[in-house]
């Protein structure tokens, strides 16, 4: 791994950046709604529109790093990220009510079909960089505790630029994202192309094959990242509103109690990238164990309706979501051939994309609703994640996550592959899973 320290550097600084220029709105919501005139439903929209145009077209960017390599989609990407910032930073300067909201909204939109060539596209480009799975997994949990040190950055930046400027936090973005840029521009160099990128039929027939044979383990995966981000940001939206509204707590000081739970979340996703190696049993039951500790959280929260109880339990179910992020990533770059990598870890990353949608806009509807009604329903998602988690992944005697059912009896047959001089047979490499 050490001579590709500089290549993880900067494919680190993606996540970073992407999460920060997102998460940085979170401790801000309420002053952006008081400033700009517009309901807690509209401001939660800032987070949901920016998610909702990732989600539909991350798979898109997916097959275009699949046919034309995974740079070539990164840093165009970062460039719509960096403009739909600057739009959303300008109007916020200029403008005034409805005007600023609509203009921030497209700007965030410019700024999602940015994301959702970036960060997306980091997890397939460390799978092609490593063959050892082990170094894959290392390097994945590098990745991911980026990502979440990103979320525990965020809520102290933000705040901290917003008692300067109300809108500085969408003018940081812009800048960020250049430095991220300037780095994968130099640093990172993509291995090359062995073969020659599958047309747009044989791409589709072939995630058709993957999602056919794989459905189960991969569908409940996808769910799970889901999940967990849907938890995570709507109990960060729920303690931004509470802790203003009920606490008068603004600025720096909420910044930093937003960030003790993801701080353990951070720290979590760092130690899990370590244990899990390549043991695909390891990454099942440590998932699990997270699931479940998030789950229990929550459910206890609901009961006590006290500031403290729920900063001090969502702080450990915070460590169970970043225990289950890192095991959720590896499973699914190690159990799919590289020509459909992208692709299927952008559907993964679309999924996350939905919770983080979601997150946010059900959280302002149930938040005026009884204590334990709000939290009975997040308790209730980890509860499905965790269920999904022990029954529909379950690693073989071989240490090989399977969909659950009986492994195909023709996973030993020749597949024909068109050659130059026509038809040659290869043996297809077993999978993981």
């Amino acid at each position: 791994m050490n001579d590709k320290k500089w290549d993880l550097v900067a494919l680190a600084s993606i996540p970073l950046i992407m999460t920060l220029g997102n998460s940085m709105l979170i401790p801000i919501l309420p002053q952006i709604e008081r400033e700009l005139k517009v309901s807690a439903f509209k401001v939660s929209m800032l987070i949901t529109v920016y998610a909702v145009v990732a989600i539909l077209l991350i798979p898109l960017a997916g097959y275009l790093s699949d046919r034309f390599g995974r740079k070539a989609v990164i840093i165009p990407s970062l460039v719509i990220a960096a403009v739909g910032g600057a739009v959303a930073g300008v109007a916020a300067w200029i403008l005034d009510g409805n005007v600023a909201y609509w203009t921030i909204l497209g700007g965030r939109l410019l700024q999602g079909v940015g994301a959702a060539g970036a960060f997306p596209i980091v997890i397939p480009l460390v799978g092609d960089m490593f063959n050892d799975e082990d170094k894959v997994s290392k390097s994945l949990g590098i990745i991911e505790t980026s990502n979440t040190f990103g979320k525990v950055l965020s809520p102290i930046l933000g705040a901290a630029l917003a008692v300067w400027l109300w809108y500085a936090p969408f003018m940081a973005i812009p800048v960020l994202c250049v430095l991220s840029l300037i780095l994968v521009i130099f640093l990172v160099k993509t291995p090359k192309k062995k073969e020659k990128p599958p047309t747009f039929t044989e791409f589709v027939a072939s995630i058709r094959d993957v999602l056919k044979e794989k459905g189960r383990w991969l569908y409940a995966l996808f769910a799970i990242g889901g999940i967990c981000m849907f938890i995570l940001f709507g109990v960060l939206y729920y303690l931004s509103e509470t802790l203003e509204s009920e606490f008068a707590m603004k600025g720096i000081v909420k910044g930093l109690v937003l960030a003790i739970p993801l701080a353990a979340l951070c720290l979590f996703s760092f130690f899990a990238g370590k244990w899990i190696g390549k043991s695909k049993t390891r990454m099942k039951w440590i998932g699990f164990a997270g699931l479940v500790l998030v789950t229990v959280s929550l459910g206890v929260i609901g009961i006590f309706d006290n500031i403290y109880v729920v900063v001090g339990l969502f702080t450990l179910g915070s460590a169970g979501i970043g225990a289950t992020l890192p095991c959720l990533d590896a499973m699914i770059t190690e159990g799919v051939d590289k020509k459909q990598r992208g692709t299927i870890t952008a559907l993964f990353s679309s999924m996350r994309f939905i919770g983080v949608s979601l997150g946010p806009p059900v959280v302002s509807l149930l938040i005026g609703s009884h204590h334990f009604l709000l939290f009975g329903v997040l308790a209730a998602s980890g509860a499905v994640g965790g269920l999904l988690t022990l029954f529909a992944v379950k690693p073989d005697q071989g240490d090989q996550p399977t969909s659950g059912g009986k492994r195909k009896q023709d996973e030993r047959h020749i597949d024909r592959i068109e050659t130059s001089r026509g038809y040659a047979p290869m043996r297809r490499k077993k999978s993981p899973f």
